[in-house]
């Protein structure tokens, strides 16, 4: 049914965090097409109640918690949001490997899976083409790049031949590599141009999160990663270029903000008018500019295209290894030089084998951050 003639039911899993507070600023503006119908946060209990007083969901739970007086507490909840049954829709903006589960089941139900979480389709590609088929679910990406390649193709009978996302470079673009080595917590959540939570910064100025989405593009696009590329925009205005079997090149445009992909994600591949996100302006965007990736310097985008490449539990272990680096960076315990470091380290110990379920998936997951923190401490 066309998004322009119902009422949708929305399930936001990760509303605290900075796309799920995005996206209630969307749904705030477009309550003539959608309804909140499932809120779940991970630990912060004031925010989620303060959600829940304005927006009355039918359930509403804390996924980072194992006892609350007031809400469902646990892992457990993602799926309990992501399969209720007045969703049309799940937002998946839980961070990491937490909202592998949730995603599974939506697309089982046969929600569509409005996806931020981009560690689902790294750690296990396979296994969400085969639930999404299973139980006629659909993804539609959030990430501003996967969401412009989406744009750029919609519509369009095949011949996409080639994909560049494109990457700001992050705060550290400019910098010389004993700088980055030494680089502080503080420097590395200075990002240029987005305004992100805490991980995906450090995501973003490692370079790791590029490497996450061309995996994801690789699941989503079904391109082999000889045709997957990254080039550093430091205007963050051009977010992917298409490139079809004809040599034509089509770009999607856009200052930077997640409202609009939220958007995209809830209607595609039909568009609402939206009063809320800022008009493209060519002269006020400026000159665009392009280079190439420092990949001497940002070694994990390597590391994670090799683990893509390789695939099986590879790619689990290539995010179970970042999220334990990003962590132990954030907390004192290494330089920010180490985490990519911690990767290939992590990689390097690894034999894949394939993820043909989620307990292999699970098992890759386990190893590698145990591994990585080994590697953490030495």
């Amino acid at each position: 049914m066309s998004v322009l003639q119902s009422q949708r039911g929305v399930a936001l899993l990760g509303s605290t965090g900075s796309i799920g507070r995005s996206t209630l600023d969307v749904l705030r503006r477009q309550q003539e097409h959608f309804r909140l119908v499932a809120l779940t946060a991970g630990r912060n209990r004031d925010e989620l109640e303060a959600q829940v007083a304005e927006w009355q969901p039918a359930y509403a739970a804390l996924a980072g918690l194992h006892q609350d007086t007031r809400w469902p507490t646990g892992p457990d909840v993602l799926v309990e949001a992501a399969t209720h049954p007045d969703a049309d829709i799940v937002v998946n903006a839980v961070v990491g490997a937490a909202g592998l589960e949730a995603t599974l089941a939506a697309l089982q139900a046969g929600k569509r899976v409005a996806l931020a979480n981009k560690e689902t389709l790294v750690m296990a590609g396979d296994l969400v083409a085969q639930a999404a088929c299973a139980g006629g679910g659909e993804i539609v990406p959030i990430d501003s790049e996967h969401s412009a390649v989406l744009q750029c193709v919609t519509g369009r009978d095949g011949g996409l031949a080639r994909l560049i996302l494109t990457a700001s470079g992050g705060p550290f673009r400019a910098w010389d590599a004993e700088r980055v080595w030494h680089a502080t917590v503080e420097e590395a959540l200075q990002h240029p141009t987005w305004r992100m939570g805490t991980k995906i910064t450090v995501d973003c100025a490692t370079l790791a999160n590029k490497a996450l989405e061309l995996i994801e593009a690789h699941y989503l696009f079904g391109l082999p990663y000889d045709a997957l590329e990254v080039v550093v925009h430091p205007q963050s205005v051009v977010h992917a270029f298409a490139e079809f079997c004809d040599g034509s090149v089509l770009a999607q445009l856009g200052f930077p903000t997640m409202e609009l992909p939220i958007l995209y994600a809830l209607t595609h591949p039909e568009r609402l008018p939206d009063s809320g996100v800022r008009r493209f302006d060519p002269v006020a965007a400026g000159p665009l500019t392009f280079e190439p990736v420092r990949t001497d310097i940002f070694r994990a985008l390597e590391a994670g295209v090799a683990a893509g490449r390789a695939g099986g539990t590879a790619p689990a272990v290539f995010n179970a290894a970042n999220e334990v680096a990003v962590a132990a960076f954030l907390e004192g315990a290494i330089p920010f030089g180490r985490i990519s470091e911690t990767i290939e380290q992590t990689l390097e110990a690894h034999t894949p084998f394939p993820a043909t379920s989620v307990e292999a998936v699970r098992t890759a997951d386990e190893w590698a951050r145990k591994k990585a923190q080994e590697n953490v401490r030495q």
